[in-house]
């Protein structure tokens, strides 16, 4: 989905030009917190290359809600754009490159530049509906069939993601994930 942005924003040289200048590059190890539940966000971060995990803390129990890999935004939307306190915290799992721009900058791209406007709204809309099937998911299948559809559907969580991120993810413990994997 952001690829499809970017893809747009180099169509317009100028743009892409500005886009490219506001954003700033970091390379970051495993385990490196990007925002903390409770702040607030000030950061939309484009994965160039690892994986980031959005999960929250529940009774000092963290529960992974997604995971996001190379080509794609991540940030604590509702944080990033009320400028709310965060409920997720955004940590890497593996070595990332990422590209951070800031809250200031991105909303004055989207008044110069309609374009931009209208991938992020695309870009919203599609994590709308990954929301709502995992939303979904969760009320009307089984842990068996939540496993089958990451596989079917996310084989890069199967091969990138630790385990108990995974069991995390869907709902269940290590345990119970390690028992559904040896029914294969």
């Amino acid at each position: 989905m952001y690829n499809n942005l970017i893809d747009r924003l180099k169509n317009n040289k100028k743009l892409w030009n500005d886009f490219q200048k506001l954003l700033h590059k970091k390379v970051i190890p495993a385990k490196t917190i990007l925002l903390n539940e409770g702040e607030i966000a000030h950061y939309i971060y484009f994965i160039k290359k690892g994986c980031i995990r959005e999960w929250f803390n529940k009774d000092g129990k963290d529960i992974t809600f997604q995971f996001f890999f190379e080509g794609q935004a991540v940030a604590s939307i509702d944080s990033f754009l009320n400028s709310q306190p965060s409920i997720y915290t955004l940590e890497s799992i593996e070595p990332s490159i990422i590209f951070s721009l800031r809250k200031n900058n991105f909303n004055q791209l989207q008044r110069l530049y309609p374009e931009i406007k209208e991938g992020f709204q695309e870009l919203m809309f599609h994590r709308l509906r990954n929301y709502s099937r995992l939303f979904l998911s969760r009320i009307k299948d089984t842990p068996q069939e939540r496993y089958e559809d990451l596989i079917m559907n996310h084989p890069e969580i199967i091969k990138r993601v630790p385990q108990h991120y995974i069991a995390s993810y869907l709902g269940i413990t290590p345990i119970s994930l390690s028992r559904i994997r040896n029914r294969k």
